[in-house]
């Protein structure tokens, strides 16, 4: 299957999430009780509802996207180049709406596929939940209700290194390591996210981590297929 897919017909994506607010007390009532019944399926018996609220942020009822890092790889004087552009803000619904566009236009051919580490787990329902509850218009990609499996255009480095296990979990930072890939997270981790959002207010360090993450993530691709890693020189980053 894989060397039937040119990775130049792909588009990595990954996102990163923070609560909806800054800290449980910011909810109103009916939030509240929400996520007290939510939370209690998780909760330890010392614990209160306010006190997993960081974990709020990985659920799409409860959270929300602060940044969407997408990129590519394309060909340059036959050499091989990563680029990657990400869509950070306060304003979610603005940045769903400009990646909506990116993503509508690359994958109007038929021939390009979406991928991520765990997306379609997590990043790729994220979003859609999260344009549904904005109003903002799916595009046809995302939009999977009704189709058949072969019709989703969804690609995963973690379903790939699965190989049907389906309760198989591996991180990227695990499987970048046993691959020989340069980590990404060499500055923060998924779990700080919210407090460089919340405290530090730094979005671009976070758009950084962001875009370290699909070029590892591209890079797994290409060991998965038994192809050359893109060399570091190679990675162009798109202001936004």
């Amino acid at each position: 299957m894989l060397e039937q897919i040119a990775v130049e017909n792909i588009l990595f994506i990954d996102i990163e999430t923070v609560p909806e607010k800054a800290g449980f007390d910011e909810l109103d009532e009916d939030f509240q009780k929400l996520w007290d019944k939510k939370s209690a399926k998780f909760r330890q018996d010392n614990e209160q509802a306010g006190d997993v609220y960081e974990r709020a942020g990985i659920y799409a009822e409860f959270g929300k996207i602060v940044c969407i890092s997408v990129g590519g790889v394309f060909r340059k004087e036959g050499e091989r180049f990563f680029k990657a552009k990400s869509f950070y803000g306060e304003d979610e619904k603005r940045l769903l709406e400009e990646f909506g566009k990116v993503l509508y236009a690359f994958t109007s051919d038929p021939k390009h596929n979406i991928c991520g580490h765990n997306a379609r787990e997590f990043d790729f329902p994220f979003i859609a939940r999260r344009m549904l509850i904005h109003g903002v218009p799916l595009p046809p990609v995302l939009d999977v209700a009704g189709k058949k499996p072969w019709e989703v255009k969804f690609l995963d480095t973690l379903d790939l290194w699965k190989f049907g296990d389906f309760k198989h979990y591996t991180s990227l930072a695990l499987l970048t390591k046993i691959m020989g890939i340069p980590t990404p997270k060499d500055d923060i981790d998924g779990s700080q996210v919210a407090h460089v959002y919340y405290v530090e207010k730094d979005l671009k360090r976070i758009a950084l981590y962001c875009e370290k993450d699909i070029l590892a993530t591209a890079q797994l691709f290409l060991r998965l297929k038994g192809e050359p890693l893109i060399p570091a020189s190679h990675f162009v980053r798109a202001e936004a």
